[in-house]
């Protein structure tokens, strides 16, 4: 395969992710499935950072073009003051929950 025909390809959407804890903190992560990622951590089978207090709350995604860029905004994210976590966590509405639905 040509690199031509590699670039027509569209690439994989990766994600960047937030997960809470059961002690309030925010753990950041990245994967090509974020929902199926957290139920991982929250077997106990994801990060070793949940060991000590267990995974509670999917609290943010944001989609990537691909793996390169989820690795780099994740970096970015890590760096950010717990604050400026939270004010993300704050502004994400999950489409796949019913939690943001209003039936009337």
């Amino acid at each position: 395969m040509s690199a031509e025909s590699r670039s027509d390809i569209p690439c994989k959407p990766w994600f960047v992710y937030l997960v809470r804890a059961a002690n309030g903190s925010l753990y950041c992560g990245i994967s090509d499935d974020p929902h199926r990622r957290f139920q991982k951590h929250q077997s106990g089978k994801g990060a070793r950072f949940f060991c000590s207090s267990p995974a509670v709350a999917l609290v943010y995604i944001e989609s990537c073009r691909d793996k390169g860029e989820a690795l780099r905004q994740e970096r970015l994210i890590k760096k950010l003051r717990k604050s400026a976590k939270e004010a993300l966590a704050a502004t994400f509405i999950d489409p796949s929950s019913s939690e943001h639905l209003v039936i009337s």
